[in-house]
This record gives C-alpha cells, sequence and structure tokens, in this order.
C-alpha cells in the first residue's frame, strides 16, 4: 500500500512538473510572438514558484522593463535578491532599471557599489565584467577589472580579459597596451598574440602606432626579448625589412644564436625583392659568424642577393653577370661539392643559358647536378624543371615536356609537380593548343601553392577571355607565339610582331596586353622613357582593365630603382593607394613610399 501510494505520489509530481513545463514553453511563445499581456500573465503566475526561475527570469525581466513596470521589476528583483543573496546577477538586473528610467547618476552609482563589493574575489570580478560586456556597458567592464588590479596589487592581471574588453570598444591602442602585458607575463602565447594583432590591427595607422609603442617599450625594458620579437614581427607586416633586420640582430647576440633570425630575414627580405636589405643581411652574418654553419648559407645566399640586383637593374650588364659566375664558381671551389654547392651550381647554369646564351654550358652544368649522388631528389626535380625551360629556348620542346612530365609523375600533389604541370600548360599555350593547356590549368586552380595556382588562374582567364571573341583563335595564337618568343630572348623579333599586331588589331581585347609586353620589353633595354610612355597609355585609356594596377606601379618602381627620381617615385606611390585601394601593391606601395619619406631611417 506505501508503495501504490509512493508511485502514486512520484507520478503526479512528474506530471505537475511537466505541466509547468509547458506553461513555461507557452509564456515563451507569447514572449517570441510579441504578445506581451498573455506572456506577462503567465510569467508573473510561474515567478510565484522559485523553480521556474532559472527558466524564465530573462524574458520576464525585459519584458517588465519593455513595458516600463519599473515598481514591479523592483518588487521582483528585490525579493530575489533577499532568497538568494549571493547571487550577483540579480543585483546587477537592478541597475538595469535605473538604466532604462534614464537615471544615470543612480544607475553608475549602483554599479559603482557593485564593483566595490566584488573587487576582491576573482570568481565574480570575471562575472561581473562579463555581465557589463554582455550588455554593452564596455566602459564599467574595463572599470571592474581594473579597480580588482588595485585591490590585487598587481597592474598586470586580467590582461586578457581588459584587452578583449578593449577590443570590443574599439579602443585598440588600450587594447594593444593589455595585449604587451599578457604577452610579457606569458611568453609562451605570444603566436596567439600576433596573429590576434594581425586580424586586428588591419590599419596602416594601427600598426604604426603599435611599433611606436614597442620602441617606448624597448627604451625602457632594452633586454625584454619579446618586445624585440614583436617589433620583428610589425616591421615584416609593414615590409621594412631592415628594421626587423636591426631587431634580428640584437636579439641573435643576447641569445648567442649565431644569426638565426638575421638569416630568415634576409630570406624574407630576398624573397620580396628587397635585395639591398638581403646584402646587408647576409654580408652581416659572413662578418660576424664565420665559424657557424649560417656562414656557409649566408655565402650563397649573398651571391643571390647580388644576383637578384643584377637582374633587375636595367639594361642587364653582361659583365656583372660573368662576376656572378666567378663568385659561384669560387664558392663551389672553397666549399666542395655539397648540397649548396649543388644548388649554386644550379644558379650558375641559369646565368649561363638566360643572360649568356651560353645553353650548351648550362645544359652540361645542369646534366651533372642531376647524375650527382650528393643532390636532394628536391634539387634533381628542380634542375630538370631548368633543363627543361632550356630545352624550350633551343627550340626542343618534345624534351622539356618529357622532363616536364618526368617531374610531374614524381612528384604527385607536391609543389614541384604542380609547377611541371603549369609549365606544360605554358608549353601547350605557346603551340597554340588552348584546349589542353585549359585542361591543365583547370587542375592547377586547386592547387595548393598560392602563387602556381594564381598564375594558372591568370593564363587561363587570359586564354578564355580572348578565344571567346574569336572562333579562329588567330589573335590569340599570334598572342601566344610572341610570348614564347620573349621566353626565348628573341625580343627583337617580339617586337616587329608585337608592333604589327597593334596594328592588325588595334581594337582587340589583347590591346592593353600587348601595350604591357611592349611596355616591358623596353624597360629591360633600359629605354625608361618608351616604357613609361606605354605604361601611361595603359594607366589612361585602359584604367577599367587588369593591368591598370600593375602599370601604374611599375611607373613607381621605374622612377625609384631605375631612375631614382625619388619625388616622382613618391607621388606616384602615394597616388596609388587611393587610385587603386583593392590592388595587391598596395602593401608593397605604402612601404615604399614610407621608405622614400624616411620613415624607416635609423
Amino acid at each position: 500500500m506505501k508503495i501504490l501510494i509512493l508511485l502514486t505520489f512520484l507520478t503526479l509530481s512528474v506530471f505537475v512538473q511537466a505541466q509547468k513545463f509547458d506553461e513555461v514553453q507557452l509564456a515563451n511563445e507569447y514572449f517570441t510572438k510579441g504578445e506581451t499581456e498573455k506572456a506577462l500573465s503567465m510569467y508573473e503566475d510561474l515567478s510565484r514558484q522559485m523553480a521556474n526561475i532559472p527558466l524564465i527570469h530573462n524574458n520576464y525581466f525585459h519584458l517588465l522593463l519593455e513595458m516600463k513596470k519599473y515598481d514591479e521589476a523592483q518588487k521582483y528583483l528585490r525579493g530575489l535578491t533577499k532568497r538568494f543573496p549571493n547571487n550577483v546577477y540579480y543585483r546587477l538586473d537592478e541597475g538595469l532599471i535605473y538604466e532604462s528610467q534614464g537615471n544615470e547618476e543612480k544607475t553608475n552609482k549602483h554599479f559603482r557599489q557593485i564593483i566595490n563589493d566584488i573587487k576582491d574575489d576573482n570568481y565574480l570580478v570575471q562575472t561581473v565584467a562579463s555581465y557589463f560586456v554582455n550588455k554593452q556597458f564596455t566602459a564599467l567592464a574595463a572599470e571592474t577589472l581594473e579597480q580588482a588590479r588595485k585591490a590585487m596589487h598587481n597592474d598586470n592581471l586580467y590582461a586578457l580579459e581588459l584587452a578583449n574588453v578593449y577590443r570590443v570598444a574599439n579602443e585598440k591602442d588600450k587594447m594593444v597596451e593589455e595585449y604587451l602585458k599578457y604577452v610579457t607575463q606569458n611568453p609562451a602565447n605570444l603566436s596567439y598574440v600576433k596573429n590576434t594583432l594581425q586580424n586586428l590591427l588591419v590599419e596602416p595607422e594601427e600598426l604604426e602606432s603599435l611599433e611606436n609603442l614597442l620602441y617606448q617599450k624597448i627604451q625602457d625594458e632594452p633586454d625584454s626579448q619579446i618586445y624585440g620579437e614583436l617589433l620583428i614581427w610589425v616591421n615584416l607586416q609593414q615590409k621594412n625589412f631592415y628594421g626587423a633586420f636591426i631587431q634580428a640582430r640584437a636579439i641573435d647576440k643576447r641569445m648567442k644564436a649565431e644569426g638565426s633570425r638575421s638569416m630568415n630575414i634576409g630570406h624574407i627580405a630576398l624573397d620580396n625583392n628587397d635585395y639591398e636589405t638581403a646584402i646587408k643581411v647576409f654580408s652581416y652574418i659572413i662578418k660576424t659568424y664565420p665559424e657557424t654553419y649560417n656562414y656557409l648559407l649566408a655565402r650563397m645566399y649573398l651571391i643571390k642577393a647580388y644576383e637578384k640586383k643584377v637582374k633587375n637593374t636595367f639594361p642587364v650588364d653582361k659583365e656583372e653577370i660573368k662576376i656572378l659566375i666567378k663568385d659561384y664558381d669560387i664558392f663551389v671551389s672553397e666549399m666542395g661539392i655539397n648540397r649548396n654547392t649543388l644548388e649554386a651550381l644550379r644558379n650558375k647554369a641559369l646565368l649561363h643559358a638566360f643572360y649568356l646564351d651560353q645553353k650548351d654550358s648550362a645544359i652540361a652544368i645542369l646534366k651533372k647536378v642531376i647524375e650527382n649522388p650528393k643532390a636532394t631528389s628536391e634539387l634533381k626535380s628542380q634542375s630538370k624543371l631548368d633543363l627543361g625551360d632550356i630545352y624550350i629556348l633551343t627550340g626542343e620542346p618534345w624534351e622539356s615536356t618529357l622532363l616536364y612530365s618526368q617531374v610531374e609523375k614524381s612528384n604527385k600533389n607536391e609543389p614541384l609537380g604542380y609547377e611541371a604541370k603549369l609549365k606544360n600548360a605554358k608549353l601547350s599555350y605557346y603551340k597554340g593548343n588552348f584546349q589542353l593547356a585549359q585542361e591543365h590549368l583547370d587542375i592547377l586552380k586547386q592547387a595548393t601553392t598560392r602563387e602556381i595556382a594564381n598564375d594558372a588562374m591568370a593564363l587561363s582567364i587570359l586564354i578564355k577571355d580572348n578565344v571567346a571573341l574569336d572562333s579562329t583563335e588567330t589573335a590569340m595564337k599570334k598572342y601566344a607565339a610572341i610570348e614564347q618568343m620573349l621566353y626565348q630572348n628573341k625580343t627583337d623579333s617580339a617586337l616587329v610582331a608585337i608592333k604589327q599586331m597593334r596594328k592588325e588589331f588595334s581594337r582587340h581585347s589583347l590591346s592593353d596586353e600587348l601595350l604591357w609586353l611592349e611596355a616591358d620589353i623596353y624597360k629591360k633595354r633600359g629605354d625608361f622613357e618608351e616604357s613609361i610612355r606605354l605604361l601611361k597609355k595603359i594607366v589612361d585609356e585602359y584604367d577599367y582593365d587588369i593591368l591598370s594596377d600593375d602599370a601604374y606601379f611599375t611607373m613607381g618602381d621605374i622612377y625609384d630603382k631605375q631612375l631614382n627620381d625619388k619625388e616622382k617615385a613618391m607621388e606616384i606611390y602615394r597616388d596609388f593607394l587611393t587610385r587603386y585601394p583593392g590592388s595587391v601593391y598596395v602593401a608593397e606601395a605604402r612601404k615604399r613610399y614610407r621608405q622614400l619619406r624616411g620613415d624607416f631611417n635609423m
């Protein structure tokens, strides 16, 4: 009998709970639909049982404020506060009543009393700060954390929490200060802070502000590695590679790192065509760390940096090329045959082929590299690609295809394999076999290497745009043949063909492409005036087309690097930033403008 009574009681209890749950759901449904009177009536009834409060509080309290029933809201909250004196949320909600009434003074007084009461309790400090952030009282959230800092006598406490508050409030200077405090207390989180700042500091002025702040910090704490590491990072973001090197050099000395950070900066500078900085970096490593492994690498990369400088100073001086070849010979002779010197031999072979027209010498060198047992599989594949390129120069495209296909097969789903496929696509393109070229390019658009994917996309668009308008493909085939001539260094023939094609297809969609090729020929010949004239024609007459920003940036580059006209270069770079804000050259144009203005002088 007792068991039966107990079961009946439990069943009844479950039934009552289910009924109450259904009532809560119905009240919430009325609330959601905006049927405020029905919702309010049900919430009032439900609020009489404390078990329902967690289920209805937010909606019920919001409804009371929305309907301006402030006395009822006050009475409701005071009942909860009396029943649950340790629940800080109900005390905080009371401040929302004063805020809804427009009583700013009373609101602030109430909230600040809570802040003062909980400032010694870590859990409540974070709870209250989060509440203020959620209710968009970011100033009060910051005040909560700052007061707790003072109470606990620790100026670095809650740094990450405060950084997030200032991020929400869009107070970026204060946010950065807190991230710096956070990372100095937790150096292991340096990568996290870098990634966060990279996402949040998107304007150039914000990076400059961070740079200035870091310089101040380093003056105050010259031995701080963290500030130095961050200064390297912020300089790299601004493409100020020399500034990054200054900091890397200091940390290398302090950490006895044998120039490792400096070496990394040299590589980055070289990859970004800042060969002047790269030369300074590698020269420094050679002089400072002669007994280390970095010395060997710096020796080779110094020659590569000079090589890049020679190749980008027009017209290219063949005597300088011969000096570079001699430098490579000396390096190989002193160091013997090893992995690094085999790379040097490969570089030397390319100079013979593409700048001195000594193709037989280049082929012989590359074959030796490929056959050498000390060569890595990657180096052998790279050398095969180079050999394929040279066979294009000698007019043996079938040999090129064979080598490209070998590399593609042995490096499936690897960058070298994708590069080989791109070269095969270009070979088909040169021959005028656009359909086969497109088949290769469609696969390459998904390549994991961004540069290859972008190159594939650009060539694919060029073919599609210009074949679609010409079913005979006549113009496109002539254009592809010109590009092959230029690859083979037959610039005289290419120039004649360009001029003829510009007359024959004066209104064709390839007109700006032809101007671009012609301007590039004159630039490489050192006829900068004619090159600028043609580039300006692209900017003025084809400002809507894809090459307009390339042409304008190149004009600035010629005034800057070739003519040494700094004022004119600055004018173009400055104008470029507003004229082409979405261009891929924006960061480089800004860096060069600041460089010419003297921002990076040290």
